[in-house]
């Protein structure tokens, strides 16, 4: 790959973003940095678009990104989705029937088309944002597969994620995407082939860059197709363990700005510094791989 990738990828919360959701002045300098030397920076994020503009404030300038798990990829100076692969109705309609049919309690919501508007049903408890206008609460269950999503997420009361996900994967095998990027049991649920890997290679192939040229950031299950395509797989330390497990090299947790230790390792003309501090495979003791350290509420990272 060289001394400097082509191109960064990051996803964001429990990665990029502390537990308060805000990114922290060190994280800040070293995107500009290693901006400012020719390497390219998006986001990868299973956020809709409306969660974006807190970010790009907090960054300063408004960086591509692939939204919604793959499913959306955005163009913020011009305001404008480049590409969206949304669950169609019918698919939709099909994969709501399975899943009422296996899981007991199960309740949904869906991202509608560019992720601009949520809907749920009555029974499902939305988490982090009550009572604004794009935020629709449906009473008649057709109304949730009327128009095309490009997610749809699922809860059936308190749930082992890891446990849950393997029961929605099976339900659905062949005919959509089911992961997880919580501890809170909620399901993440997009068209069949659609993660974080194709939204970041579909952006990539229009600008000529190969997987081998990234380095990809990341925490949870949602991230491990994208992590798993490119040239350098980077975990935070307070990554889930299956996100430990195949990462090419582990940097210090969000709370600790593990990402801007890595990126400056990258950027110094000596990234072995003796003191390992910016060594950036380097974990600090206090780490623990696998649990929710950052504190977060659940939401899509």
């Amino acid at each position: 790959m060289g001394r400097l990738p082509r191109l960064v990828a990051t996803d964001l919360d429990g990665t990029l973003l502390r537990a308060d959701h805000t990114v922290s002045p060190r994280t800040v300098e070293a995107i500009s940095r290693i901006s400012a030397e020719g390497t390219g920076v998006v986001l990868v994020t299973g956020r809709p678009i409306r969660w974006l503009p807190h970010v790009y404030d907090q960054l300063g300038q408004p960086l591509p990104t692939v939204c919604a798990n793959g499913a959306v990829v955005y163009d913020p100076v011009a305001d404008r989705v480049l590409r969206a692969d949304p669950l169609a109705p019918d698919l939709l309609a099909e994969v709501v029937q399975r899943l009422r049919a296996e899981v007991p309690g199960v309740s949904f919501a869906v991202e509608v088309t560019d992720g601009r508007e949520f809907r749920h049903e009555m029974d499902y408890p939305p988490r982090w944002e009550r009572g604004r206008p794009n935020i629709r609460a449906i009473e008649n269950p057709a109304d949730l597969h009327a128009v095309p999503a490009v997610k749809l997420l699922a809860r059936a009361e308190a749930q082992d994620p890891d446990v849950f996900v393997k029961v929605v994967a099976g339900a659905l095998a062949g005919l959509a995407e089911a992961t997880h990027s919580s501890y809170s049991g909620l399901i993440e649920i997009s068209a069949a082939g659609v993660t974080k890997a194709a939204g970041l290679a579909w952006y990539c192939t229009g600008r000529g860059v190969d997987a081998a040229d990234v380095v990809a950031f990341g925490d949870m299950p949602n991230d491990i197709p994208m992590l798993t395509w490119v040239g350098r797989a980077v975990a935070v330390a307070n990554a889930h363990p299956a996100v430990l497990e195949i990462a090419d090299d582990v940097t210090a947790r969000n709370e600790e700005d593990g990402v801007a230790a890595y990126l400056e390792a990258l950027l110094d003309s000596d990234p072995t510094d003796a003191s390992g501090d910016s060594d950036p495979t380097h974990v600090p003791d206090a780490a623990e791989p696998g649990r929710d350290a950052t504190g977060r509420s659940g939401g899509p990272a």
